[in-house]
């Protein structure tokens, strides 16, 4: 079945940056009315604004404060009385290695990877439950079945969000809500190009990132045929998924997929400087912000 976007209400969190600003403009491009969710308010407000269609809304929210999360879907129950899609798209990394970063950065990125879309979904089931059709949709990543060495507390948080929306997904099943994943690899955003000039996880380039319209096309997949799971590249879902049989020989394989990485890192900065992206300045990678 292809899905009809016509007249739904969807809400996706982390809704202005590179994936999810993509999601809400091929939802709204289907008919849908969009509540564009973000850390900032006004880049919301500006990504709502300029999406096709009309009925569309940008609200700010910190997802690590419940009390602004409870805010916001009260604002779409007023503005809508219902949720037909809740997209938990939003999501955070470091570059800082284990044993340097801080506690309280270990704990936001849990916090915001891991707590914050389980936290966002319980909070809207009532919104979804006056829908006739709802659905939850959750980017996670490959991450959430392959240890990134260099980013253990992203891997952490990856891990548990897939286990709990695996389990999510076959709670709501039989109460009419149905749940899936979205399992994309390293994907050409802000976020991943920030990682890059900042000599973060190699093991994110083994091949060429892809873009946020392929995230896109997996979402809406999941949305034609509802399953527990999808992928973007279902060739590297293989690797990873045959490497995790052994685990004890990923001490090994480790040093070749490093390498490979740090290659495809080196290509990946090359881009972007051809790009416009990124710079060197004293030996130095550095992001050039985009006007």
């Amino acid at each position: 079945m292809t899905y009809d976007f016509r007249d739904k209400v969807i809400l996706v969190t982390g809704g202005a940056g590179g994936i999810g600003s993509a999601l809400c403009r091929r939802f709204a491009g289907g008919g849908a009315r969009l509540v564009v969710v973000d850390i900032d308010e006004v880049r919301a407000e500006r990504t709502a604004a300029g999406l096709p269609g009309s009925g569309h809304m940008g609200l700010g929210c910190d997802l690590l404060d419940r009390g602004a999360v409870e805010r916001a879907i009260d604002g779409v129950a007023v503005t809508h009385g219902r949720l037909d899609v809740l997209v938990n798209n939003v999501g955070m990394t470091s570059a800082e290695r284990f044993d340097v970063r801080s506690v309280e950065s270990i704990e936001r990125e849990i916090g915001l990877n891991l707590l914050s879309p389980l936290v966002t979904t319980r909070i809207a089931l009532p919104l979804l439950r006056a829908a006739t059709d709802p659905r939850v949709v959750t980017t996670v990543s490959l991450g959430g079945i392959f240890p990134l060495g260099e980013t253990p507390i992203y891997t952490a948080s990856k891990f548990g969000l897939r286990g709990a929306m695996l389990a999510i997904g076959l709670d709501l099943r039989g109460k009419g809500i149905r749940a899936g994943s979205v399992l994309p690899s390293a994907t050409d955003t802000r976020m991943l190009r920030q990682e890059a000039v900042d000599g973060g996880n190699s093991l994110q380039f083994q091949d060429r990132p892809q873009q946020p319209e392929d995230v896109v096309r997996a979402v809406v997949g999941l949305l034609d045929k509802p399953r527990l799971e999808a992928y973007v590249r279902p060739g590297e879902s293989r690797l990873v998924r045959f490497a995790m049989l052994a685990p004890n020989l990923l001490p090994r394989l480790f040093p070749l997929f490093r390498k490979r990485g740090e290659r495809g890192m080196a290509r990946y900065l090359d881009d972007l400087r051809r790009r416009g992206l990124a710079r060197q300045v004293g030996g130095r990678w550095e992001l050039v912000e985009e006007a």
